[in-house]
């Protein structure tokens, strides 16, 4: 479950990313951890995220939480790139992502299965389609509640 204050740092942290030409792709902040860690994972849409991108968000970061507040006390920032094992959202992860191996999970099940493996053909208004040992599936895109890199 998310924590109730990572809308709110997905607000403030969403334009400072796009500043340092960069994408917020998540926030999580866990609490059972002393000090609290927030991380904040993102990614440069033109180039391989750097350790330097990570420091420029983390500085300027930094700087507006502890202005605002949101976080009451001590808490750990940690900044870092995704990586690949990640959640595909948008139409050009899904276009980059073409022929990988993923692995796609539904809210209900759709031919009886909840989960499936394949490759990644594409995505269109209607369904993920994924090629799994040489058999064409498409899966409706309402049904689907996470699609990930994976292992085939």
């Amino acid at each position: 479950m998310t924590h109730p204050v990572v809308p709110q740092i997905i607000e403030l942290a969403s334009p400072l990313a796009k500043e340092l030409n960069l994408e917020l792709v998540d926030a999580v902040f866990q609490t059972n951890k002393t000090p609290p860690i927030l991380r904040i994972d993102v990614r440069n849409p033109n180039a391989d995220t750097s350790l330097e991108n990570c420091e420029q968000m983390s500085r300027i970061l930094e700087e507006k939480l502890d202005l605002t507040e949101i976080i009451p006390g001590a808490y750990v920032l940690e900044i870092s790139s995704p990586g690949i094992s990640r959640t595909l959202t948008t139409d050009r992860e899904f276009i980059a992502f073409k022929g990988f191996a993923v692995t796609i999970k539904t809210f209900a099940p759709y031919k009886n299965k909840k989960e499936w493996q394949g490759r990644l053909q594409k995505r269109d208004d209607n369904a993920i389609h994924i090629n799994q040992k040489g058999k064409a599936i498409a899966i409706p895109r309402e049904l689907v509640a996470k699609v990930q890199l994976g292992e085939e």
